[in-house]
């Protein structure tokens, strides 16, 4: 059965791969990005080129921007079913070498997008009693990596939103889930994308040569493993293909998709699964 799938972040990597994926399985989709008469303007060209695919003009951390998108989807399409956040922004640096202006920078376009887009599509859903949310996050989402707190704390928050999200919105029908990519080489991490990265030069000088031995260790490490696995974007494709394509309640809340892990990711959500049922047990007995 055909669905209408609006996707964020569509001008390259998993949104780009997602969006041709599932209007190729037969999807309406509505590709959101910025700057489609600018920028990205060829990558607009090239999606809109493609049977079953809209482009839309979005700026996710804009207000005005989102209510106008939304307002011109659910003015054509009637209704939305499925909801992939998929717009982010990766970053990396020393904690203290980010100022506060910076840290908001990351929050704003990884997780106060996911509010506003939450906030945007809601009501429609509500209305219909039926909807489908799907969040891109990251590895496991438990944990947290030296020199990418700002870029995983964000992260961390949208896998907060999509649990709690979870039990508020049950009784309308609309379904959340997580999916943790793991690292992939999309245009986020092979730094052809611009990320929001520690801004305070000093500070960075400050901790002198070993903090950046440690940073490039941990880049060298995961993008081996990356080489080691052939991890491929489409993977992730498949996957949101997967989700929506599954019947209404079989959806899981967090749905790892990551052969790096070698299945550790799995164990873990399952142990977290299993002492949250405990924790609540304890609380309602």
């Amino acid at each position: 059965m055909s669905k209408t799938i609006f996707i964020t972040g569509t001008s390259t990597g998993f949104g780009k791969l997602t969006a041709i994926t599932l209007a190729n399985a037969g999807h309406s989709v509505i590709a959101g990005m910025r700057n489609i008469d600018s920028k990205n303007a060829a990558a607009a060209q090239e999606l809109s080129n493609i049977p079953n695919i809209e482009v839309v003009e979005i700026d996710i951390t804009n207000d005005i921007s989102v209510n106008k998108a939304f307002e011109i989807i659910l003015t054509k399409y009637g209704k939305i079913d499925v909801l992939v956040n998929n717009a982010a922004v990766s970053g990396f640096g020393l904690l203290e070498g980010y100022s506060i202006d910076q840290f908001r920078n990351m929050f704003e376009v990884n997780t106060y997008s996911v509010l506003r887009m939450y906030q945007a599509v809601l009501p429609s859903m509500r209305a219909a009693k039926n909807g489908l949310i799907i969040n891109i996050t990251t590895g496991a989402s438990g944990h947290t990596l030296p020199f990418m707190i700002p870029y995983i704390a964000s992260k961390l928050v949208v896998e907060s939103i999509t649990e709690g999200m979870q039990d508020e919105l049950r009784d309308y029908g609309i379904e959340n889930v997580s999916i943790q990519p793991g690292v992939y080489p999309t245009e986020m991490n092979n730094c052809s994308k611009a990320g929001i990265n520690a801004d305070k030069q000093e500070i960075i000088e400050a901790y002198g040569d070993a903090a950046t031995e440690k940073f490039n260790a941990l880049g060298t490490a995961l993008f081996g493993k990356m080489a080691q696995f052939d991890m491929n974007p489409q993977t992730i494709a498949d996957g949101i293909l997967e989700l929506v394509s599954m019947k209404k309640g079989e959806h899981p809340l967090r749905f790892p998709l990551d052969e790096i892990a070698q299945g550790t990711d799995k164990e873990f959500i399952q142990a977290r699964a299993d002492i949250k049922a405990k924790w609540l047990a304890a609380y309602n007995d």
